[in-house]
């Protein structure tokens, strides 16, 4: 605990307030980090400071969702566990829901195949490092015990038989090798490929493909290369048995239960069963879906990658494999197909199938193996069918396995919601589940899980590319979907049918006031929904707003055009001239196109969830989409929705559903402007583009093509000049310094800029800010229809002139004019997924400028143009722009730039973040008021202040009125979030309404009024006096104020070589932070309100865009990010939940007794063969095989230290366990012995009892008297 006392600076001492009453914060005022500001004053504020270091550790906690790119799967049949491995070296261990592990091998390489030692608590994984890895399963977190390195030959095929501490290995070369799996060293028994075959055979068989012991003898071991030849091999005799030779490539092999067949598939679309007793040609050859043409030949057909030959007690034997299909059905989905008896059912699969593995009863291969379900892994998908049903249904997945069912787009993460919410929403969710799931359990039920002490109502909700939305329950590290909604369901179907690949309702941003469960919902289109929710189905009529925030800055209206443009928004004294709002449904003004989407003008019955109340759209200006918006806030208890982009700000009333601001950034200053800015000439009139295509999210879903790539050095590199403070104050990361001739003649470029290729594998576009003069400006247009634009050196449009790599060009246009879209403007910008954006990162200096700039404007979707860029000026129109052709589907809108000195009229500032609250507009203020605190790109920071009716009936009534002129605040670099506390440190939230169902009955006896709350900040402050404490962070830094004064209490420099990507006040352990993710990869917190640096984490690089486009904080030490197109990490920074990790997981490892094995009897015992006789460790010890060679194979130890002992003592507390349940066992039975020796005990006493009775009864008499 600590004390802070802040000298303040107060009202006697504060500078007078200029045009609006607003001041200008200087950075110079404690640049410092976490530095007070010095202001003589005789008030004091006691702040107790509780958090401390000790208080935070970052570490994952869990992650859901499907693995990406899958590559293996494993079943342990007597734990019931699945495990699947990635291709980026992952493992996922599933068993019940709510057991989910995962695990990551460092190497990061490919996990080729997964042996489970079964009921043992291991797992054995082979990768493509040709490293062997044994897991140790039996603690929470699992951890690597042993490795095996192979230096000289590839692995390609392992197997584990069942209760053995052998590990089969096959490699490239057709070797086997065999491992202990208890020493993890390689044994001197080696079967080598040239054994194998016959000396007369002139070939390499080929790599082993496939390595199994027989059932019926386990001391043979059937190898199969994959020329097509099958060997079995006699490990005691070390000797070949029989050789099989077939003409077609093999991929794998099963054996019949009884140990005397087997079965083969091939690349020809076949299936071989070969008996023992006539290896010398296939007892039966099938082609499955291969046809008798007309000329009497089969048709070609695929390979079959698998087959499993499993035996029923009931039924036929059932064999089931994938693909074989034939070649001349184009366009047909991958399938599996089951055949039993006679009967072939064809499953059709939705994505490619990566393996599948059927489930038996027993773990015996030597056994009737009675299959009852088959576990499908496909590329983005995991299902298990039902096998014990003839129609095969597929059990229902109780796993969020569909997390990307639709490419995320968007994340929002909410902790410690209203205990209400989530029951709700999953009863209307699960009216909408679909049907037609097998009724039996989920089969993969292993471990065990129970729900930890340390839980709270937590509610993830993602947004999807089609313009789904999902809510899921992520209470006690779980994660199970509530509800489901689709925005697209509020627009028109689009005419002419299928739109193909577009995604016009990709969804950008959500905001969501989980107390008053309004939703609002941000389209790539630039539309605004608002949702309200109820219980009950209804009627509505869908309200649509068209609002015009395209504004161009460099506009200058004339009287003249004043007249002949009148204003389109509502009448008021904070209209704009050059922004254009029309009332609902009304005409739009010429030059002005309707959205590219039209909502439903019909009313529409709505299901019970979250209904749409109002639509709000940005207009076509010109021909020209909107520009995406980059900010939104909502709050229910002032009844105002507030959103922004690059051009201006816009407040709507969506009680009322009129518009009450529309406004440029520019004029949202006023008189309190702290930039210079040069008036510009109008502008020419610009060509009106004749059509748009809109672009879909596809083509960011291709991994080889379409990658965004720049470099993460680019990401942290600064410039060091020095600078003066206001220089200093006006920069951020993103600047460029460039040699002072630069600027007198536009010709010569700095040598970096002038080098600067698209090189294959990075296309990069460098966008040069060379562009400026008085009377005409270019802008780069970034969409596939552009006339300017360079691959490579070389033009490429056809309308354009000819001209040499790196060297200016001038358009073919008429002199004066300028053929151009506006600044940076596709047709149609994409939806940047979140799920398919990479980054990776570039080394010069100058390529790093453009690359952060690049990264941001794909993070806020929009072209953001920072204060300070230099560029160039020139009245002419030269330019360079260097480009791969593949790359303009990921083309970054151009950033113009202005001078370090004075900011120029045609410089675009972008509304980043917004938020309404309580709080003073003005240094003169006494009591709080509503207040809309607006952040921009340039790093300034505004207060509206609002005039709200209190009444009910005044509010649905009356006007709210809001007009800029409160305070300006300043800081380095874009703003990107607010944060309010009292004078104490608590947090302010911001008022709400509480819900209240729009659609329920109403009762005639009771009015249904709005209940607000209002957390008012001086309503908690009896020692400190009105006032309150404003937490404001950019990209670079943060700063606290006090309100209403204005003095910046405190500032620290968040980082000076990288920049903030997200930032948020979270409540930890009773407290309040701030925790920033910067774009370098570490992870921070800060105390509040005194900025002091708390915790600094290296966590991981951003490596690409996905990370920082989902990357969320939330309450309690949590935040959560899209790892990669399919899952979604969580992660923890608070100590308390570290330590409570291992409570809140579940157990993958239950000590579970080993099935006996059927009694074989005398006879199948006599004539099956002496398989139990068979010792493995006589053949492979070291005693008799020796050792292997040292250079063939190199044995890594375990983790060390401290995980290393935790390792095993988990194994020893896995043992006791098992021993526990062993003395149990044994103690039960020695009971029940006991019991039975004690009754036989009674019954001779009773016996003898009888006798003696008997006896003294007959004693005396003569036998003859009997």
């Amino acid at each position: 605990m600590k004390k802070f006392r802040k000298v303040l600076d107060g009202l006697t001492t504060s500078s007078p307030v200029s045009g609006g009453g607003g001041t200008v914060g200087s950075p110079s005022c404690g640049s410092a980090a976490g530095t007070p500001t010095t202001a003589p004053t005789p008030r004091e504020i006691d702040v107790q400071e509780t958090l401390v270091s000790e208080n935070f550790q970052l570490c994952k906690t869990v992650r859901h969702g499907f693995p990406y790119q899958p590559t293996a799967l494993a079943f342990d049949p007597v734990q019931k566990i699945l495990a699947i491995g990635s291709r980026s070296g992952g493992v996922r261990i599933l068993g019940r829901p709510g057991v989910d592990c995962y695990c990551q091998h460092e190497s990061g390489a490919a996990v080729l195949q997964l042996q489970f030692l079964i009921n043992e608590g291991a797992l054995v994984t082979a990768c493509a490092d040709d490293t062997l890895h044994l897991w140790n399963l039996r603690q929470r977190r699992p951890a690597v015990l042993h490795s095996l390195k192979f230096n000289r030959e590839r692995i390609t095929f392992c197997h584990l038989p069942f209760q053995s501490k052998w590990l089969y290995v096959g490699t490239e070369r057709g070797n086997t090798h065999i491992v202990n799996i208890e020493s993890f060293i390689l044994s001197g028994y080696v079967i080598m490929w040239n054994k194998a075959i016959e000396l007369s055979t002139k070939t390499h068989p080929g790599p082993v493909v496939h390595l199994s012991d027989s059932p019926k003898d386990e001391g043979k071991l059937l190898i199969g290369f994959e020329s097509g030849t099958v060997v079995q091999w006699d490990l005691r005799a070390k000797k070949v048995d029989f050789r099989i030779y077939y003409d077609e490539a093999i991929h794998s092999v099963s054996w019949h239960h009884e140990g005397k067949q087997f079965m083969c598939s091939h690349s020809d679309g076949s299936l071989t069963l070969w008996n023992l007793r006539n290896t010398t040609k296939p007892f039966q050859v099938t082609f499955p879906h291969g046809k008798i043409q007309k000329d009497g030949r089969k048709e070609s057909c695929k390979p079959i990658l698998k087959v499993e030959y499993k035996t029923s007690r009931s039924s036929e034997p059932f064999i089931i494999f994938s693909g074989g299909l034939s070649y001349d059905k184009a366009g047909r989905r991958p399938t599996l197909t089951i055949m039993h008896g006679k009967a072939i059912t064809v499953l059709e699969m939705d994505h490619p199938i990566v393996e599948f593995m059927v489930l038996c009863e027993t773990p015996y291969n030597n056994e009737v193996q009675e299959p009852y379900a088959v576990v499908v892994l496909l590329e983005k998908d995991l299902i298990v069918v039902d096998l014990t049903q003839s129609n095969f249904p597929v059990f229902e997945n109780p796993y969020p396995m569909d997390v990307h069912e639709s490419p995320v787009t968007c994340t929002a993460y909410f902790a410690d919601c209203p205990p209400d919410i989530i029951p709700i929403l999953y009863s209307i969710g699960a009216k909408h589940k679909k049907t037609g799931y097998s009724q039996k359990e989920w089969p993969i039920s292993g471990g065990t899980w129970t729900l930890g002490s340390h839980t709270y109502p937590e509610i993830i909700i993602t947004g999807h590319a089609d313009g789904s939305i999902k809510f899921w329950d992520a209470s006690a590290i779980t994660l199970q979907m509530l509800y489901k909604m689709k925005t697209s369901k509020v627009f028109e179907k689009p005419k002419g049918g299928d739109t193909g690949d577009d995604d016009p309702f990709a969804v950008q941003m959500v905001s969501w006031c989980p107390q008053s469960r309004i939703f609002c919902v941000v389209g790539i289109a630039a539309h605004i929904i608002l949702y309200r929710f109820s219980k009950y189905d209804a009627n509505t009529q869908i309200v649509s707003l068209e609002v015009r925030l395209q504004c161009e800055t460099e506009d200058v209206i004339s009287p003249s055009e004043t007249e002949n443009n009148p204003c389109f928004s509502e009448p008021g004294p904070h209209s704009p001239h050059h922004q254009h709002a029309s009332s609902p449904r009304g005409g739009t003004p010429e030059g002005m196109k309707d959205s590219c989407l039209k909502v439903k003008e019909r009313s529409v019955r709505v299901p019970p969830g979250y209904q749409a109340e109002l639509v709000v759209q940005l207009l076509w200006v010109d021909g020209e989409p909107p520009q995406q918006i980059t900010s939104v806030d909502i709050n229910s208890a002032y009844g105002l929705l507030a959103f922004g982009n690059c051009n201006g700000l816009a407040v709507v009333d969506y009680l009322q559903k009129t518009i009450l601001l529309c406004m440029s950034t520019l004029d949202l200053y006023g008189s309190s402007d702290p930039y210079q800015r040069l008036t510009r000439s109008p502008r020419r009139n610009r060509q009106s583009t004749s059509e748009f295509c809109m672009r879909g999210l596809s083509n960011f879903y291709s991994d080889s093509k379409k990658r965004i790539r720049t470099s993460y050095q680019s990401l942290t590199e600064l410039s060091d000049n020095q600078q003066s403070i206001d220089m200093e104050r006006s920069r951020s990361p993103t600047s460029v310094h460039y040699p002072s001739s630069l600027h007198n003649d536009p010709r010569v470029l700095p040598e970096p800029v002038a080098s600067l290729r698209a090189s294959h594998h990075s296309p990069v576009f460098y966008l040069l800010d060379n562009v400026k003069g008085p009377g005409r400006k270019l802008s780069l247009p970034t969409d596939l229809k552009t006339d300017l634009d360079h691959v490579n050196g070389h033009c490429t449009s056809p309308t354009s002139q000819p001209c040499s790599a790196g060297k200016p060009r001038v358009p073919a246009a008429p002199e004066g004019r300028l053929a151009r879209r506006g600044p940076g403007r596709p047709p149609f910008r994409k939806a940047q997924s979140a799920a398919c954006m990479e980054i990776s990162l570039p080394v010069s200096h100058t390529e790093g400028y453009a690359s952060r700039r690049a990264m941001l404007q794909q993070l806020h979707g929009v072209t953001m143009y920072s204060h300070d860029e230099h560029h160039t000026t020139t009245t002419s129109t030269p330019y360079c722009w260097s480009e791969r052709a593949e790359s303009r589907e990921n083309s970054f809108s151009r950033s113009r730039s202005s001078s370090v000195s004075s900011i120029d009229r045609d410089t675009k500032e972008a509304i980043t973040t917004l938020q309404f609250g309580e709080s003073f507009a003005r240094k003169n203020d006494l009591i709080p008021t509503p207040c809309l605190w607006v952040g921009t790109s340039l790093g300034v920071v505004l207060l509206i202040p609002m005039s709200i009716p209190t009444d009910q009936e005044e509010r649905m009534e009356e006007s709210v009125t809001m007009g800029p002129g409160g305070a300006v605040l300043m800081l380095k670099g874009s703003v990107l979030r607010f944060g309010f506390l009292d004078c104490v440190g608590t947090l302010i939230q911001s008022p709400y309404e509480v819900w209240r169902d729009p659609n329920a009955p109403e009762d005639p006896d009771r009015l249904r009024r709005r209940k607000l709350v209002h957390f008012s900040p001086s309503s908690s402050q009896d020692t400190c006096g009105e006032g309150h404490l404003a937490v404001v962070c950019s990209e670079r830094q943060a700063k606290v104020f006090l309100m209403p004064s204005q003095s910046c209490l405190f500032v620290h420099n968040i980082t000076e070589s990288s920049f903030v990507l997200r930032a948020d006040i979270v409540s930890v352990c009773n407290s309040v932070c701030l925790a920033c993710f910067c774009a370098n990869g570490h992870v921070m917190t800060l105390s509040l309100p005194s900025l002091r640096p708390l915790m600094d984490v290296n966590y991981l690089p951003l490596t690409d865009m996905r990370i920082a486009r989902t990357f969320c904080f939330t309450n309690g030490g949590q935040a959560l990010y899209l790892s990669s197109p399919t899952e979604i990490q969580r992660i923890t920074y608070s100590q308390e939940m570290c330590d409570n990790l291992q409570e809140m997981l579940g157990e993958l490892f239950t000590p579970i007794e080993t099935p006996e094995a059927q009694n074989r009897g005398f006879l199948k015992g006599f004539f099956g063969g002496n398989s139990n006789n068979f010792d493995r460790e006589e053949l492979f010890g070291e005693a008799a095989a020796g050792k292997a060679s040292r250079s063939l194979a190199q044995h890594i130890p375990g983790q060390a230290g401290m995980e290393g002992m935790k390792v095993a003592a988990s194994g020893v507390v896995g043992d006791l366990a098992r021993a526990r349940i062993a003395l149990d066992e044994r103690g039960q039975r020695l009971g029940e012995l006991e019991e039975r020796t004690a009754l036989m005990m009674t019954s001779a006493e009773v016996f003898s009892k009888h006798a003696h009775e008997m006896m003294l009864k007959y004693k005396d008499k003569k036998w003859y008297q009997l």
